[in-house]
Order: structure tokens, then sequence, then C-alpha cells
């Protein structure tokens, strides 16, 4: 068994639930836990996670933010992980977290990639590369470091326990990237493309969605950059890793 939680909030989602958790039942490596957070589910959510074992959190108060930092603060874990209720991990996805975190001991978040699986034919790589690497290019650019996403994604709980009281809990924010933009250039976020998952399109259909993302997205950048604008951001980057090429070149005169 792992020692890691895996959370996932839930609104009114219950068919996607079902596939995700059967998909935890069926893991390589047994979470220590699933923490499920209800927020305010009309369905029959509450009752599908509790048919698989999974411990139910409730959280009134609607939106993805404030369900997933209760669900964050609920867990026990020494390792947080994150999926959505319609994210389908595959066999080793819990085995794979906690490897990624372990071969990474500096740290302190780990984030995945997904494939569209109810796309068109043949789109759904395709969508997954362009929706996810956009973001993950234009979220760095504007952090100066990865972000996070939220259908894939793992922090350890000391730095759960660091960020929690300075996340956002506003529902029109995006959760995970407000996280990592908390969680700042010091702290390192790892791109592990090998946490991946399957996810469903359905955020990607329509300009409403899409504009809402967007407009989501603004936000959290705007909320963040009050506290730490861009550049003050990647001038920590920025020196971090002239501090690590400083020291691979002093590690590799002295062996020479």
């Amino acid at each position: 068994m792992a020692d890691v939680s895996v959370v996932i909030p839930v609104r009114d989602d219950a068919v996607h639930l079902q596939r995700c958790l059967v998909a935890l039942s069926q893991q390589s490596v047994a979470p220590l836990e699933i923490v499920v957070v209800d927020n305010g589910s009309s369905d029959d959510s509450a009752a599908v996670a509790r048919a698989h074992g999974a411990r139910v959190v409730v959280e009134p108060t609607v939106g993805i933010p404030a369900a997933a930092a209760t669900g964050y603060d609920a867990a026990v874990g020494g390792v947080i992980a994150r999926l959505d209720a319609d994210s389908i991990p595959p066999a080793d996805w819990v085995e794979r977290v906690q490897d990624a975190l372990d071969r990474r001991p500096e740290a302190v978040a780990v984030t995945g990639f997904g494939v569209f699986r109810d796309a068109l034919p043949g789109l759904g790589w395709l969508l997954a590369v362009l929706y996810l690497g956009s973001y993950y290019l234009l979220g760095a650019l504007a952090a100066g470091h990865h972000v996070l996403w939220g259908s894939s994604m793992a922090i350890r709980r000391q730095a759960w326990a660091d960020a929690s009281s300075r996340v956002h809990r506003d529902r029109e924010l995006h959760d995970d990237m407000d996280l990592a933009l908390v969680l700042g250039p010091g702290a390192r976020v790892a791109l592990v493309p090998s946490l991946l998952v399957g996810v469903s399109a359905r955020s990607l259909r329509g300009l409403p969605q899409l504009r809402r993302r967007l407009d989501r997205a603004v936000r959290t950048l705007r909320v963040n950059w009050r506290d730490a604008p861009p550049w003050e951001r990647w001038a920590v980057t920025l020196s971090r890793l002239s501090r690590r090429a400083t020291h691979r070149v002093d590690r590799t005169s002295h062996t020479s």
C-alpha cells in the first residue's frame, strides 16, 4: 500500500465517478485512502463513493477550489494525489505517483498528462497535445515555473500544509493553476508525462465553456500576480536554475 491519499472533488457526476473508482480499485499498488469530496451533489455521487469504500467529505461551498482544498485538508497520506471525477487512471497510476516523487526528492508536486478518451476517433491524442501543451507552455510562461493539472497531479502533504491558508477558494478560479502559483517558483513542480490518465473532452465542448475557462485562467493569474508579478517569479526561477548549473559545473570539475 502506498502512502498516497487520492482526492476526488465531485458534484452531480456519479456516472463518471463510478468509472474512476472502478479504475482505482484495480491499482497495482493500492492507495492509502480515497477521499471523495461531495460538493453539493443532488445525484447519488456520495452513495457511489461509499459503495466503493471511499471516505466522503462534504463541502457545501460550491466550486472546485473549495472542494479540492477541503479534500486536501482531510487527507492523511504523506502524498496527496488528485483526480477529477472523469479521470480514468491506468492500473499503475498510484504506483507511478509514488515513484515520481520518490525519484524527485527536490520536487514538492508533480503533474501529469492525459488523453481525451471520448473525442472523435483519432483526435483524442491530438486534442490533448494541443490543449495540455498550450496550457503547460502558457502557464509556465505566466508563472515562471510549471503549473499543475487537476486531472492527474500530486503534492507532498507538507507542501499542501504550507499552502493551505494561502490558496484562493474562489469558484471562478482554476484551483490547480492557483495552487501552483501559490507554491511559487521557489518550490519545484515537476511535469511527469508518464502520469497519464484518460479524461472526458467535455471541458472543450462549446464556445461558452472555452470562454469560461479562459476567463478563469485570466482571473487566476491576476489574483496571484498581485502577490508576485511574473517578472519577480522569473527572477526566482532563473536564479534557481543558475545555482543548479553552477553546482553541476562544480561537481564536474571536482570529479575530473
